[in-house]
């Protein structure tokens, strides 16, 4: 029985937490892939650039209003509940990098970035990229 109280209390409690992980991105923020552009070939080990207009760039952690910092999903799809913190299978870049050189396998290959906050969860509404390809030669 005190399980079920305890648990009782603590649902609510993380719901209202998970709430105020999201902040409000700004109305005219766009992220974009600078390079390599769609559909390029390029080396096993390639340079990203990240690019962003509205929004400025703050490392994890930093409470600043409109900033963010950049996460590549790298042959994956954006997460289905964009209000929760980026997981495993995205490359964060929480130190406020704005370019990273990646080696990727021979063959195709998708890139997307995403904007997250101070906690790594998307912005409201969510700051992302269009998908490009690239083919590793």
């Amino acid at each position: 029985m005190k399980k079920l109280i305890v648990l009782l209390i603590l649902i609510p409690i993380s719901l209202c937490a998970q709430e105020t992980l999201q902040t409000e991105s700004s109305s005219n923020a766009q992220v974009y892939i600078i390079s390599p552009k769609d559909g390029e070939k390029v080396n096993e080990t390639f340079t990203v650039k990240f690019g962003l207009k509205g929004m400025g760039v703050a490392p994890a952690g930093v409470d600043k209003e409109n900033t963010g910092h950049h996460h590549l999903l790298v042959d994956t799809d954006l997460p289905k509940d964009l209000t929760k913190p980026l997981g495993s299978d995205v490359k964060h870049f929480g130190g406020g990098q704005t370019e990273v050189d990646i080696t990727l396998e021979k063959g195709d290959h998708s890139l997307q970035l995403i904007l997250g906050n101070m906690f790594h969860v998307p912005h409201s509404p969510a700051v992302y990229s269009k998908k490009i390809n690239v083919i590793v030669e």
